[in-house]
């Protein structure tokens, strides 16, 4: 399943969702602080847990961030800060409607240098579209094999030369 949207909460930006295995995503999103003057840049692989039925999840997981800083200079600190890179940590759920992915979740992340602080946190509401389903993915397999089996020849074939009357 390939998921995309937007994400809102206490920072706000892009997400994309990308399933890798059957209960593992990763997931990017580029995101950018209404606290902070900065842009960052996180990627995460999530393990997915089901909780009534495939379309209920809680999810946790972690991954790396990197961030840009367009803050001038302020008085407490002269020099500014150096861009953030650091752990990103996340936990949620989320529910997938048709087309349609709502999730939730904390987002604690751990800045290794640079940033305003060390540690801070983030929460969200990520709302996505299915742009590819698993639904879609078995189709396309389904015509492929159908393809497949048509070109080897699968099966009786009669050929056009029993048309007596057609000449070349």
């Amino acid at each position: 399943m390939t998921t995309a949207g937007l994400r809102f909460g206490t920072d706000w930006g892009l997400t994309v969702q990308q399933r890798i295995a059957e209960n593992f995503t990763v997931e990017g999103i580029l995101q950018s602080s209404l606290q902070r003057e900065e842009v960052l840049l996180t990627a995460m692989v999530e393990r997915h847990y089901p909780v009534i039925h495939k379309g209920v999840n809680l999810y946790f997981g972690g991954g790396l961030h990197k961030g840009w800083i367009n803050e001038p200079p302020r008085p407490e600190y002269p020099n500014g800060f150096n861009d953030p890179l650091g752990i990103t940590f996340v936990g949620g759920a989320e529910i997938t409607l048709g087309r349609l992915n709502i999730s939730y979740d904390l987002k604690p992340a751990v800045n290794l240098r640079g940033g305003e602080r060390t540690f801070y946190t983030q929460s969200g509401l990520s709302v996505r579209y299915v742009l590819i389903s698993a639904r879609d993915i078995k189709k396309f397999q389904k015509k492929q094999r159908k393809k497949k089996r048509q070109k080897e020849g699968g099966g009786i074939r009669i050929g056009d030369d029993w048309k007596f009357w057609k000449k070349d």
